[in-house]
């Protein structure tokens, strides 16, 4: 995967980079593209990339469908708010990635809107369906209709990732436009 950052954005994503001062943290629905679009926005601002699920995975040394299986929801809602809180201290130049249901938890929410830069990526139903179709990884979408469960899932946590200070939609095309869109906010909001 090239994450080099495009010619045009890097003098923007420089200037951005100096103003930062806390972490930069992404919100949203599972499929809308926090990792993928994170790993370049780190790149692109030479900060550290952290998909705060790969890092609950390593603490509990089992996968997330795993953690949801044998110990429930709950359990794996509070193991992220730990692992989250941790990340969070830890360094102040990176960008984390959270998974879908990070925010929508009122503690974590709390602590990610206190400590870091919050970004709320957002896209339509049919997108996060077409992206999250190509993994078989998300517990949540094995109890039912994937479409109908994202539809539902969406709506309930909309009123959580509203509280996140800039909001992005992700479309369908290239992740550079949603990166453009995300600078833009961020220069708005710095």
């Amino acid at each position: 995967m090239d994450l080099r950052p495009a010619p045009a954005s890097t003098a923007h994503a420089a200037d951005i980079a100096r103003r930062l001062d806390r972490p930069i943290v992404l919100v949203g629905m599972m499929g809308v593209g926090k990792s993928s679009v994170g790993k370049r926005l780190a790149a692109l601002l030479d900060r550290q990339f952290v998909d705060s699920d790969d890092e609950i995975e390593a603490s509990a040394q089992m996968s997330i469908p795993e953690i949801f299986e044998m110990f429930g929801e709950d359990y794996f809602r509070d193991g992220e708010r730990r692992v989250i809180a941790r990340l969070l201290q830890e360094s102040s130049s990176c960008v984390i990635a959270t998974g879908g249901g990070a925010f929508c938890n009122p503690q974590t929410r709390k602590l990610i809107l206190e400590k870091a830069l919050t970004i709320w990526l957002d896209s339509d139903v049919d997108t996060l369906v077409e992206r999250t179709a190509r993994k078989d990884n998300r517990p949540l979408l094995k109890q039912g209709d994937p479409r109908q469960i994202l539809a539902e899932l969406r709506e309930q946590r909309i009123p959580a990732y509203s509280e996140a200070p800039i909001h992005v939609t992700s479309s369908s095309g290239p992740h550079s436009l949603t990166i453009t869109k995300i600078l833009d906010g961020l220069d708005k909001w710095l």
